[in-house]
């Protein structure tokens, strides 16, 4: 087993093992992680291998002497081939701790991908992580809705059943839009007024990364009459996954109850696309749970997977030197 730092040189074989990987998504593509300005973050991806077949990929930044798999997305970690065994799973971790600790790196952060993720799931690099030394940094709750079938007002709770028929009647349409600039500023108002935020990415980044992936970050838009009042703007992370990345609306038209709508859009698009889930992200915030959030995705049908990040601390590395 071999592992190799990324070059340039190296990224058509990267972005070709992606997709065919148990648990890929778009955001282990370069061509996503390198959305960001060049200063931004050090990259140092690893490439591992037995006998010139790729078995893993590991996304990282440098932090100064701290590994971060990683900083610019939300998941990073191991992105695995299909079908490989425990004992396989556990010799990528124990030759990547080494590769870093004999480097001088002082930690390992990361944040695998959350069981949906996996085409043939399966906890094997858990076990591998905990049986090298990472412990738990914090096990977050990621809500997620089965898609299975075409009607989903079938699985919604009554609330969100008498909420989503609300917007029916009143004339709430959804649609596909490439209008990112108008919800953004509904999602920017949103944020800055209930948390004082900012969205992660800039109306700028937003747009750029739509560009890369024009086929797979879309906007579903809740239109009354002509105007906008609300948005969805999902991620196919995965062939089986849609991520709801931003979800927002105009709180002088809540009464008119388009997220509700907007859930029950999507997953009637996501049903007949093959999609397997539609994660609504997570409801937890450090390990505290929103419980109004957790109940309002709970109603829509949704039950909580673990997204879990993982810590290391590399001993014994006072004398070496950082590459």
């Amino acid at each position: 087993m071999e592992i190799h730092k990324f070059t340039e040189r190296d990224t058509k074989q990267w972005e070709d093992f992606v997709p065919k990987a148990n648990n890929g998504t778009m955001f282990h593509y370069q061509r996503f992680l390198n959305y960001h300005p060049s200063r931004r973050f050090k990259n140092h991806h690893l490439i591992i291998k037995e006998k010139a077949s790729i078995l893993a990929l590991f996304p990282a930044v440098i932090q100064d002497k701290t590994i971060i798999s990683h900083q610019g997305a939300s998941y990073g970690g191991f992105v695995l081939k299909q079908g490989i065994g425990i004992h396989k799973t556990c010799l990528i971790v124990e030759h990547l701790v080494t590769y870093f600790k004999e480097r001088g790196y002082e930690k390992i952060l990361l944040t695998q991908t959350p069981l949906i993720y996996y085409k043939e799931p399966d906890q094997y690099i858990d076990f591998a992580l905990v049986k090298s030394g990472f412990h738990y940094r914090k096990r977050e709750i990621t809500a997620v809705i089965p898609i299975n079938v075409a009607e989903p007002l079938l699985t919604f709770h009554a609330d969100a059943r008498r909420s989503t028929k609300k917007a029916m009647r009143e004339g709430v349409r959804v649609t596909i839009s490439e209008d990112f600039k108008t919800f953004y500023a509904i999602l920017e108002h949103n944020l800055g007024m209930r948390h004082n935020v900012s969205p992660t990415h800039t109306i700028e980044e937003l747009l750029r990364l739509k560009k890369l992936f024009p086929d797979d970050i879309l906007l579903f838009a809740a239109y009354l009459n002509k105007k906008m009042i609300g948005g969805l703007v999902v991620f196919c992370a995965h062939q089986n996954v849609m991520l709801a990345f931003y979800i927002s609306h105009n709180n002088d038209f809540q009464i008119y109850r388009p997220v509700n709508l907007l859930f029950y859009e999507v997953l009637k698009w996501g049903y007949i696309k093959g999609f397997k889930y539609l994660d609504l992200g997570t409801f937890t915030l450090n390990m505290n749970p929103n419980w109004g959030l957790g109940r309002f995705k709970e109603n829509h049908n949704a039950r909580g997977f673990l997204r879990d990040s993982f810590e290391l601390a590399l001993l014994n590395n006072e004398n070496r030197t950082v590459l």
